[in-house]
């Protein structure tokens, strides 16, 4: 008798599509702290959430979306209509767990097709225990919060009471002054190993080794990476340009970073307010001109409380795949992944520092460089993860400037 057949994730073809085929009929509701409310139908865990509702742009890359730290606290609505059709992998996932509170889209795929995909989107919120909405007019939703700005909600698959549900949503957290990076950070420092980072999707494949190295020679650099809430692959981008990375809490100080000797210190992204993390500002600026720091998202606003500037809470956000970023240093534009709420005021940045790169759909700050120190940093995701490959060479770029600028340790 034949064997049974196995997909790239050993679960039987029977097996898998029993689980596609699953249907969660339950009755669920959104409603927004205003009072609108949106009624449609439920799938993932049967629960209530709340969080603030934001809108994210990216067609592919839902597994990474709900896998992103930086959505801790938020409700994430899809704008493009159709979501789940190639399934959930072991791959994708860009941390441990799924972040997001809740998930809204329009359609959700009955039908999964992928040769990499072990589960379906619906099972695998399930598990994860966040609940979805489905069928509802997510174009509605997102001009809404486009014309109104972001606002705090709630989802609920258990109470189909609106007034409560909106009780709900008003009772939610700010996002103004939540400190949210203290909660999604590691517990312990730990060096980055990655068994799957020559699979698919590496970024080794974006990045030509430096000077001829082979793969398998030893690091070149040591980066200390300050976890805000950060992505897998912001990590394997590093390592696959010959660093080795030394993973850190957000809390730790500048004095303990020093002694693990660091060629560079990199800044992650992540979730809530930055002008609540003093402790963290405080750090960097010791570590600002003794040696190489680059920042990404949370970490360039960190950074930009760091050397003097201020942030503030845009109305309704980056969230996206498809933001036109200009490089005014080359007159070069990117098209970039933003995940942000806040942003970096232009106005407020010491002379010291020149803005680099600019947001042309708001003219919002997406980059700056001080010039009298080798630090930079950008608010978009260089990660790629998911998102467009433009922005990789600000990876190269740091370790461009971790060779000419050698650590100093006083």
């Amino acid at each position: 008798m034949a064997g049974r057949s196995h997909n790239k994730n050993g679960n039987s073809p029977n097996s898998v599509r029993d689980d596609w085929t699953r249907e969660f009929n339950l009755e669920a509701i959104l409603a927004l702290e205003d009072g609108r409310v949106w009624r449609g139908r439920g799938f993932g865990a049967r629960a209530e959430v709340v969080g603030e509702v934001v809108f994210n742009t990216s067609i592919t890359g839902y597994q990474e979306i709900l896998t992103d730290p930086s959505y801790r606290g938020q409700i994430v609505t899809m704008t493009y209509p159709l979501i789940g059709n190639y399934g959930v992998n072991s791959e994708d996932a860009e941390s441990a767990r799924v972040f997001v509170e809740g998930f809204i889209v329009r359609e959700l795929s009955r039908t999964v097709s992928n040769w990499r995909a072990g589960e379906s989107l619906g099972h695998y919120l399930e598990k994860a225990g966040v609940p979805g909405i489905s069928d509802i007019d997510t174009r509605s939703l997102v001009r809404h919060i486009r014309d109104r700005g972001s606002m705090r909600g709630c989802i609920s698959t258990t109470d189909a009471s609106e007034e409560a549900v909106i009780a709900r949503a008003r009772q939610a957290p700010e996002m103004v002054g939540l400190d949210l990076a203290s909660v999604v950070t590691c517990g312990e420092p730990y060096i980055w190993t990655d068994a799957g980072s020559r699979e698919y999707g590496s970024p080794s494949l974006l990045h030509v080794n430096p000077n001829g190295a082979a793969p398998d020679s030893g690091p070149r650099f040591h980066v200390v990476a300050y976890d805000f809430g950060l992505k897998y692959n912001s990590l394997r981008s590093m390592a696959a340009l010959g660093c080795k990375v030394t993973v850190v809490p957000a809390h730790t100080s500048a004095e303990d970073v020093m002694q693990l000797r660091p060629d560079g210190v990199w800044l992650s992204n992540g979730p809530g307010d930055p002008e609540p993390l003093t402790g963290v500002v405080a750090n960097l600026k010791k570590l600002i001109g003794r040696i190489p720091i680059f920042g990404i998202c949370l970490g360039h606003q960190l950074l930009g409380l760091a050397v003097g500037g201020k942030t503030y809470k845009l109305p309704f956000g980056h969230h996206g795949g498809n933001h036109p970023v200009k490089d005014l240093t080359t007159g070069r534009v990117e098209i970039t992944a933003q995940n942000h709420g806040f942003a970096v005021a232009a106005d407020s940045l010491p002379e010291h520092c020149e803005v680099t790169h600019l947001n042309l759909n708001d003219n919002t700050v997406e980059g700056f460089r001080c010039r009298n120190h080798p630090v930079y940093s950008v608010q978009y995701h260089p990660e790629a993860g998911p998102g467009p490959h433009d922005p990789a060479y600000l990876f190269d770029r740091f370790v461009e400037m971790m060779e000419q600028h050698p650590q100093r340790l006083v």
